[in-house]
């Protein structure tokens, strides 16, 4: 057998494994409008991904039932506010600013305002410890003894 032979026949198994293309709507415009709202939408599962580009079941799930609102009618707002209220505003990747959100809004200025804060106390207090003080006779004898001088002024 040729190895290009044997390469494909190894290979041939893994196109077993291969997913279905998913259907689109019926409608092109329905399935761009699903589109364009479910890339502001968080994959429940991957986290970091939109819905759009998500290919885990459960986002492929939520995309057929964007499709069904929008199919019923719903407005972009409303499939948004069934997808929060059942899902929370995880779902959102831009959740809204309520007391709930501040941390997650706010939060990383208040650690910057509080690291820049932290760094200037420190600055200011390490800039006071190395003012040039002259040496004690003592310290002056200590040097010296150090370096082996033995206290000789060269």
């Amino acid at each position: 057998m040729r190895p290009w032979m044997m390469i494909f026949v190894l290979w041939l198994p893994f196109a077993a494994l291969a997913g279905e293309a998913q259907p689109m709507a019926e409608d092109p415009v329905l399935e761009q409008r699903m589109i364009k709202l479910s890339e502001d939408l968080r994959c429940l599962v991957c986290q970091n991904e939109s819905l759009a580009g998500s290919h885990a079941e459960l986002a492929q799930d939520l995309r057929q039932e964007i499709r069904e609102q929008m199919r019923a009618g719903k407005s972009d707002g409303q499939v948004i506010d069934y997808l929060t209220q059942r899902y929370g505003d995880f779902v959102l990747y831009k959740p809204p600013v309520k007391p709930l959100t501040w941390l997650l809004w706010f939060g990383p200025f208040a650690l910057l305002i509080g690291a820049a804060g932290g760094l200037y106390a420190y600055i200011k207090r390490r800039g006071n410890s190395l003012v040039d003080e002259p040496l004690s006779e003592e310290e002056k004898k200590r040097v010296a003894a150090l370096l082996g001088n033995n206290g000789n002024k060269s």
